[in-house]
């Protein structure tokens, strides 16, 4: 039995940089693969207009931080990137970080790490774009963006712009565990 011998992209270092290029391989693995779903992590929205133009056609989700995430009561996405988001037929999604939630509240009341928190570093030993990759597939999933039985590529990074890319089987984040990672398209090492 053969297997499929696919390339890994390896940045030398994460960061915004590598984001045109992770687009570019994100692209034309899914034209490869007849992937039809995006899912983009995107704070301000730039990363997140960028992948609506480049996957035109596509079910393209971009995942926001939650209102709130850096103080009570703002949203990081800028209002003209939202309205770039929408008019280039993307979806934006905006809700609690599936390793984010209450867990966090209790880390941060009580000093103690929850289950979802040690998953998310578990997840880190990969890169912070693999844990936000898997995370925003399953945001994606909970929201109904995208379908459980389809693969999608998930794209994400370490702070801004984006630096991983994968090919994952979503599942909800109660059946978290079913997701499957089925390839590495590139990450930083």
């Amino acid at each position: 039995m053969s297997g499929r011998n696919e390339k890994i992209v390896y940045f030398p270092e994460a960061g915004p940089q590598n984001t045109d290029e992770v687009l570019s391989l994100a692209l034309e693995r899914a034209k490869e693969r007849g992937i039809k779903s995006v899912v983009v992590a995107s704070t301000y929205g730039d990363t997140g207009v960028k992948a609506t133009e480049i996957f035109k056609g596509y079910n393209v989700v971009v995942v926001t931080h939650h209102t709130g995430f850096q103080a009570p009561n703002t949203q990081q996405l800028t209002e003209e990137n939202r309205k770039k988001i929408l008019e280039n037929g993307g979806k934006i999604l905006t809700a609690t970080h599936a390793f984010g939630g209450i867990g966090r509240a209790v880390r941060n009341k009580f000093g103690t790490y929850q289950v979802d928190e040690l998953v998310a570093n578990v997840l880190r030993l990969f890169g912070q774009g693999m844990k936000v990759a898997c995370e925003i597939t399953a945001m994606a999933a909970d929201a109904g963006y995208v379908r459980t039985d389809e693969e999608v590529i998930a794209i994400a990074g370490s702070s801004r712009g984006a630096d991983t890319a994968i090919i994952v089987k979503p599942a909800n984040v109660s059946n978290f565990f079913d997701m499957k990672i089925k390839e590495i398209i590139c990450k930083p090492l």
